[in-house]
């Protein structure tokens, strides 16, 4: 992995060090997704080709969900694609509720080049767009007057946007007064259209009134605007946008009457997805075994779970990528292993000693150290990795590109406090003997 740079290699590394998913450079750390590369290309090509796709993720805790969507998403950003990361929850991010799922799309949008939020600067680069559109039409508007120019470019603003006009005119009109007050070097009002067509609540009436808008984005007003966002996507050089709402498992905590409300919302986007109405969308969601098949999850309105019915009754290697929900198998032993040697590797490329490095860390002490994790953890290997790589990166790794004399199997004894643990983490660790202390064998 020498070929991988200094900041790139810097970023992924951090990111393991403090137990969190990596946002960048997944690739390099991808072990057990290959039989689903051909299947998730190909949809990406489809959506890029207008249609449509819907996908749901099933694992349990540490089988690798987040990882597999944001390595979803870097393949995307490679296409050209946006993305958006969604975390559903209760309070924050309530599923029902559209418009606020919708406003959160704007707010983690991202593109290749642009950080989130990336949502400002698509609207900048459609509208640029459109005026290259217009003068490439008509030569002689690159010497016309500043009100023909605008002219030129409202018609086919309109014109792009009329699907979405002919239920929700307010997008459309609020396209227009943004860049008129971005023309006059109106910041402030400019600012307030922007954050309205992002779904912001609260947007300051003075802003609103220039364009005639009144009121607050509602749950059917963020379907359109959704249908409008992959319209100027489009236009602007994305060719798709990957929604992932993650964690869609926290619906099985919340009230009935909320869960049944929020569960009949995903019947609607998926309803909408297979109709046609967001050419380039592709919707992914993610949860465990129990919201998929248990009784506080798809099946409280059956009609949503004959959608994403899938039979896994045979033998996990026989599973179909294409379906549209796939499971994650979760970690064994040797892929956790594998995991550890990659991240050794992608590590060892930027120290100066790396033999030493691959030499006193070698495949034998990544296993024993993958063991104990996993003992610490009551031998739930599945929920090893997050703490595996923390203690890997942060106790291990570090350590031997530190101190010269430091040998982890000498100087070295895990231990595993429930205070850096996760819920889920905690409960696999009260079926281990102790989490104080747990020694790797000495060789």
């Amino acid at each position: 992995m020498a070929d991988v740079s200094p900041r790139r290699r810097r970023d992924v590394i951090d990111a393991l060090r403090r137990g969190t998913v990596p946002a960048n450079g997944l690739d390099l750390l991808a072990v057990g997704l290959d039989r689903f590369g051909s299947a998730l290309d190909s949809e990406l090509s489809a959506a890029s080709g207008g249609s449509a796709v819907f996908k749901a993720v099933r694992g349990e805790y540490g089988s690798g969900k987040t990882f597999f969507t944001r390595h979803l998403a870097e393949r995307a950003l490679r296409m050209g694609w946006a993305t958006a990361e969604v975390q559903i929850s209760e309070t924050e991010t309530p599923l029902h509720r559209l418009e606020t799922v919708y406003r959160r799309v704007t707010e983690s949008l991202r593109t290749a080049t642009v950080p989130p939020s990336a949502f400002r600067s698509v609207l900048d680069g459609w509208l640029f767009t459109l005026e290259s559109d217009a003068t490439e039409a008509n030569p002689a508007l690159l010497h016309a007057s500043d009100s023909e120019l605008s002219a030129a470019v409202e018609r086919i603003l309109e014109a792009r946007l009329a699907t979405v006009s002919s239920k929700t005119p307010a997008f459309a009109q609020a396209l227009r007064a943004y860049r008129a007050a971005s023309l006059a070097g109106d910041g402030a009002t400019a600012e307030g259209l922007a954050a309205w067509v992002g779904g912001q609540p609260h947007v300051a009436a003075a802003a609103k009134r220039t364009a005639g808008l009144r009121g607050d984005l509602d749950h059917f007003g963020a379907m359109a605007f959704l249908q409008g966002l992959l319209t100027v996507l489009k236009d602007a050089g994305h060719p798709g946008l990957l929604v992932v709402l993650d964690e869609v498992e926290t619906l099985q905590r919340v009230r009935g009457d909320v869960r049944d409300k929020a569960l009949n919302a995903l019947r609607q986007l998926i309803d909408e997805v297979d109709s046609g109405r967001y050419p380039g969308l592709f919707l992914l969601i993610t949860g465990t075994p129990a919201f998929f098949e248990g009784p506080a999850g798809l099946s409280r309105l059956p009609p949503l779970a004959q959608r994403l019915h899938t039979d896994f009754s045979t033998d996990a290697r026989f599973d179909n990528p294409r379906a549209v929900q796939v499971r994650l198998p979760g970690f064994t032993r040797e892929s956790l292993v594998e995991l550890g040697g990659k991240v050794r590797d992608l590590y060892a490329g930027g120290v100066e000693d790396l033999e030493r490095l691959r030499r006193v860390v070698d495949d034998r002490y990544i296993a024993d150290l993958a063991d104990a994790v996993a003992g610490s953890l009551g031998g739930k290997v599945g929920v090893a990795p997050r703490v595996f790589l923390k203690k890997l990166v942060g106790d291990v790794l570090d350590r031997v590109d530190q101190f010269p004399d430091f040998d982890p199997r000498t100087h070295y004894a895990l231990t595993v406090d429930a205070g850096e643990l996760t819920p889920v983490e905690r409960n696999a660790a009260r079926g281990a003997a102790s989490l104080d202390e747990i020694e790797l064998d000495a060789d």
